[in-house]
């Protein structure tokens, strides 16, 4: 079990993303040594809405293309926001499962 009761994978991944909530969020970023920001928190709720509507967690270019466009960040600042990568960190602390196979963009 992980933060708050929560089922997790032996990685530390929330087996059922469904169960994912901001608290789960900011206990996951915690344990990364990531203070949340609000740019942090425009990822996440970025990530979240993507998967609410498709099922599925985004691919790391269209959170890239989220921070570009909509934030007028640079292509490497998703890496600069969760520094040991967007898998580890970013995906794990948005609730989403491990994915199999990854495109960082």
């Amino acid at each position: 079990m992980g933060m708050e009761g929560q089922a997790v994978d032996a990685e530390g991944y929330l087996i059922e993303p469904k169960s994912w909530d901001e608290d789960w969020a900011r206990g996951a970023a915690l344990a990364e040594n990531i203070a949340l920001t609000d740019e942090h928190w425009a990822v996440i709720r970025f990530m979240r809405a993507f998967y609410d509507e498709r099922g599925l967690p985004p691919d790391a270019r269209f959170v890239i293309r989220f921070l570009s466009q909509d934030r007028g960040a640079g292509r490497n600042r998703l890496f600069e926001l969760f520094l040991y990568g967007y898998v580890r960190q970013a995906c794990r602390i948005a609730g989403m499962r491990r994915p199999r196979i990854w495109s960082t963009g």
